[in-house]
């Protein structure tokens, strides 16, 4: 049986993009599509390895625009020396993205007429349970009121690191630097300048990034100290009415993070959906997505995954390899680890103290008014955005337990095409005719009838 696969085609949620920018064997099948973040076309990615007051964040950029118009500013909890600075990986991202997508299986029926096989089918079919910067310059600035902690240079980026006693002054600072932030920056900024945050801000140094012949920006790694479990996302929502989605994969070494500030609740999983959706899973995903987020009023985060990343049963992309975990900003690891896969073992589990978390949250400004706090917690139960498609039987049954199955599958297809409708609000009449049920579960009138006598 050949395994298919197919690919369905985020500015920092928390990043404020100075710029203007034009314009996702207990759960055994074969993966045939993921819904990762190539869905969306306003997506933020943000990693972020924590342990104990120790935080790696690694912010992906897919800045579209002229890159002299980009900058960035993040709140932080500290002043960050040029040693907790680096570029990271774009494709450590992609890989965390591909691991953790909620994802699409098959299972095909057995023939019915050899009722060992057709059992262990019924069997592995069934859904899993889910445990599943001179000194007038600096005189400057301090009538400003801001003052230049450090600034240094990573890779293409300048970085300068400031500190602010209102927000007026450091709006005006940072458009006498060239900065092209939107207007009503001054009252996001402000509560972070309460808080006596520090704020981040890089720009791309035109030079080395022409020099270096990079095509796309790299994502930018901080590591910083600090009880603060949290993501500052209102300063992305200064230049934007609608709505964000912002997908963050937490790597742990406890267990599931979820946030404390707003509820967590799970994607819809572990359903049969009609086999019609393989070729459409990407418009599924989407509508089912907005479906569980309207029906939560909008102020919820989504886990779309949770797990152990010792295992995966199975993969729908390979486990990342030290190395990788590494990347991603895990600096718990245990290099003397006896655990790391021999080299032709590409899928065994290269560490058991890293829990990855994902979730998906789509917001606003009026539905998510705080920025997002986070709890590590003790739940290392396993959980995945999972869509089931059963194939039916489509050779001959000429037997009892044959036309049984025929008859069962009417029942079946109508509950498929609910359970569709309830999840992504479509048409049920819709659904039904591209399911086109009548021909799917037919049988003829003389194996009916035959089949009341037993034979």
């Amino acid at each position: 049986m050949k395994i298919f696969r197919a690919l369905i085609c985020v500015l920092l949620a928390f990043v404020i993009l100075i710029g203007f920018t034009p314009s996702a064997l207990a759960f055994c099948g074969f993966y045939v599509a993921k819904a990762d973040s190539k869905l969306y076309n306003k997506a933020s990615q943000v990693v972020i390895a924590r342990k104990d007051n120790r935080t790696v964040l690694t912010m992906a950029n897919d800045y579209q625009g002229d890159v002299k118009d980009f900058a960035m500013v993040v709140p932080v909890p500290t002043v960050l020396k040029e040693e907790q600075v680096q570029v990271g990986k774009p494709k450590i991202i992609e890989r965390l993205d591909a691991f953790s997508a909620p994802r699409l299986v098959e299972y095909f029926d057995d023939d019915p007429c050899a009722p060992v096989m057709y059992d262990r089918a019924l069997e592995s079919a069934a859904p899993p349970p889910a445990p599943i910067a001179n000194q007038a310059m600096k005189r400057s600035n301090r009538n400003l009121g801001v003052t230049v902690e450090a600034q240094f240079n990573v890779g293409e980026y300048d970085i300068v690191i400031l500190s602010a006693k209102e927000s007026r002054g450091l709006e005006r600072w940072l458009r006498g630097n060239g900065y092209k932030i939107p207007r009503g920056a001054k009252q996001l900024l402000r509560p972070y300048i309460r808080q006596k945050m520090k704020f981040f801000v890089a720009k791309v140094n035109l030079e080395k990034f022409d020099e270096n012949g990079y095509q796309k920006l790299r994502p930018l790694q901080i590591a910083y100290e600090s009880p603060k479990f949290m993501l500052p996302i209102r300063l992305g929502m200064v230049n934007s009415t609608s709505e964000q989605d912002l997908i963050a994969y937490i790597l742990s070494p406890k267990g599931q993070a979820e946030l404390t500030n707003y509820r967590t609740a799970k994607i819809p999983s572990n359903v049969n959906i009609p086999v019609y959706i393989k070729e459409e899973f990407g418009d599924f995903y989407k509508s089912m997505f907005q479906t569980s987020y309207t029906k939560e009023d909008k102020k919820v985060a989504f886990l779309e995954y949770a797990w152990d990343m010792s295992n995966c049963d199975p993969c729908s992309a390979d486990p990342l390899s030290r190395e990788e975990l590494k990347d991603a900003g895990v600096f718990w690891l245990n290099d003397n680890s006896n655990e790391i896969a021999p080299p032709n073992f590409r899928r065994r589990p290269v560490s058991n103290n890293v829990f990855i978390t994902r979730l998906h949250v789509r917001y606003t400004r009026n539905k998510f008014p705080e920025d997002l706090m986070f709890q590590e917690t003790s739940n290392r139960d396993n959980f995945q955005g999972r869509y089931v498609l059963q194939h039916a039987f489509t050779g001959k049954t000429d037997c009892s337990a044959g036309r049984q199955y025929k008859r069962s599958l009417r029942k079946r297809f109508e509950k498929e095409a609910q359970t569709l409708a309830r999840l992504t609000n479509w048409n049920i009449q819709d659904i039904r005719q591209k399911m086109k049920l009548e021909g799917q579960a037919s049988i003829s009138f003389w194996q009916g009838f035959l089949s009341w006598f037993g034979m």
